[in-house]
């Protein structure tokens, strides 16, 4: 009898829910995992403008840039939210997603009080060099104190992921790849090498050896450097021979043809100021996918790339060169390049790419001038030499000013105390000071930017920028359109820092697994990249990370 009801009961459940037993054994069959992408690759162009998207469009070919936008998502309106808008804080906020005031890259190198000189952001006395007798190895991520969404993978994963970055520039690799990665290598022109540190590793895998054996470099750096197209065509940019364009070392005009075997060396440093080093870049991140099977794990695998030639040559020529132009036309072929090779290895569904830049660029203030726009450089050893005389007459003699770097104060704290000077006063005066001067916009003091909070504008971006034990103790905004200038005379080329749009507002575009075509101009920030890679694959964003997740944008 009970036997009985018990199956009459089951019957009922059963009918009552809609579905048999069999039915439901079959469903639960079915139920999967989510599904991640097998491949994330996060592709940095080191000084890549937002506008480089559209002033070179008409000469992009249909398969690098473009396809990147016409089959991915846009965010068009994309910022860094902090300043100083350099490359070691740039990787590390974007892998980070959070900023310097967290991470603590707060330059790419800074004034270490205990130690009473500059420290660079990836520096690691601790290591060793691996693939080259020089020291350009002796470097680790240490510096960095939170963690990436490479370190995130990893932990996720229980270290079954594979994490690999790359990069012409040490911390353009480093800072990516995290604290946990399986490997970062970086570029040697002593040797030519792809080189490592012994954070990573004893010695180079054989893959990276037989690729260092291929001599690319030499290959690369065999040839002049002439234009992809005739020069007569690249009307986006100024004439060729600018005043205000630098020159390699031991040629006497900025123009093209340049002699790249004439001008080498005994090095391949060159290599790093020529379009072919964004070449030897996808090379070697080919090499690294094939070699490591990136993307036929069980697990998502990373890549960490970053392209840093058009740094090299933004700063030597200035984004309104032809120089600058040539090396975009053709980093797009090498994109293309870069995306056909997927197609076939993994496959365009498997693999989810972000393509952003570490910052952005000023125009060249001599062009500026010339175009009736204002513009200016400072003359920072001037500035400094004049505080330390004002300062001097105020407080009494002393060694009160110990660096100014990264448009930063840095005072002598041990002068402080052991004269007894309050460091707030000093601090305060330094602000009033530093206003007399041509350029300056706003200073801020160490003091109110540890007891004030700004929600927006400058004020925002310095207070982000700021790390009590690593920054100065002023910090110095200066007007749109100007920068630093350390040397004398007119500025050559260009560069970056500043909170202004030219520098903050770069491109972000994503590609690939589940990634709609489309474009959106709400406001984002560098930060937002982490926590949506790490939505993506489920697993936690970084520790320090202060960003939003953007799938509900790209849905």
């Amino acid at each position: 009898m009970n036997k009985s009801v018990s199956r009459l009961g089951t019957l009922l459940l059963v009918v009552f829910i809609g579905i048999s037993p069999a039915m439901a054994q079959r469903n639960k069959s079915k139920v999967k995992g989510p599904e991640k992408p097998k491949l994330v690759i996060g592709i940095v162009v080191d000084q890549m403008r937002y506008d480089y998207l559209y002033r070179y469009w008409d000469k992009y070919s249909k398969d690098g840039f473009k396809r990147l936008m016409g089959e991915g998502f846009n965010f068009r309106n994309n910022h860094y939210n902090y300043v100083p808008t350099y490359t070691g804080p740039g990787h590390a906020s974007i892998y980070t997603g959070t900023t310097p005031a967290m991470h603590g890259i707060v330059g790419n190198d800074w004034y270490n009080r205990a130690t009473g000189r500059n420290i660079y952001c990836a520096e690691d006395k601790s290591v060793q060099t691996v693939g080259s007798t020089t020291a350009a190895g002796q470097m680790s991520p240490v510096n960095m104190i939170s963690s990436t969404i490479t370190d995130e993978l990893k932990l996720a994963t229980n270290q079954k992921s594979k994490v690999i970055g790359l990069s012409l520039k040490d911390r353009g690799s480093i800072l990516p790849a995290g604290h946990a990665a399986n490997a970062a290598y970086w570029f040697d022109g002593s040797n030519g090498n792809m080189i490592s540190s012994t954070y990573y590793m004893q010695e180079l895998p054989a893959w990276v050896q037989a690729f260092n054996n291929r001599k690319l470099p030499e290959q690369y750096t065999s040839q002049p450097w002439t234009t992809l197209l005739p020069v007569a065509q690249y009307t986006e940019s100024t004439s060729d021979d600018q005043a205000f364009e630098g020159t390699f070392t031991g040629e006497e005009k900025p123009v093209f043809p340049h002699n790249i075997p004439a001008l080498r060396g005994k090095t391949f440093d060159i290599l790093r100021s020529i379009p072919a080093g964004n070449t030897f870049t996808k090379e070697f991140a080919i090499e690294a996918i094939k070699a490591e099977n990136l993307g036929k794990n069980t697990v998502p695998d990373f890549l960490a790339m970053s392209f840093s030639t058009p740094d090299y040559v933004g700063h030597q020529f200035g984004p309104n060169s032809i120089e600058v132009e040539d090396t975009y036309l053709r980093l797009d072929q090498d994109l293309a390049d870069f995306l056909k090779f997927l197609d076939k290895q993994l496959g365009k569904e498997n693999v989810l790419i972000f393509l952003t830049a570490d910052h952005g660029a000023a125009h060249n203030p001599t062009y500026m001038q010339q175009l009736r726009i204002p513009a200016g450089n400072t003359n920072n050893g001037l500035m400094a030499d004049s505080l330390k005389k004002h300062l001097n007459r105020t407080f009494g003699a002393a060694d009160w000013v110990s660096a100014f770097v990264n448009q930063q104060v840095y005072f002598n704290h041990a002068v402080v105390e052991s004269k007894k000077a309050n460091l707030v006063a000093l601090q305060e005066e330094t602000v009033r000071f530093m206003q007399r001067f041509p350029g300056v916009l706003r200073s801020f003091s160490a003091d109110a930017l540890m007891k004030s909070h700004w929600s927006k504008g400058v004020g925002m971006l310095v207070e982000n920028g700021y790390m009590p034990y690593r920054s100065g103790d002023v910090m110095v905004a200066f007007q749109p359109g100007w920068y630093e200038n350390y040397g004398r005379g007119l500025p050559k080329g260009t560069t970056h820092g500043s909170p202004w749009a030219y520098d903050t507002h770069i491109p972000l575009l994503w590609y690939g697994w589940q990634i709609p075509a489309g474009e959106s101009t709400v406001h984002t920030e560098i930060i937002d990249i982490a926590p949506s890679i790490a939505a993506w694959l489920r697993i936690q964003e970084p520790n320090g990370s202060t960003g939003r997740a953007l799938l509900e944008y790209v849905r």
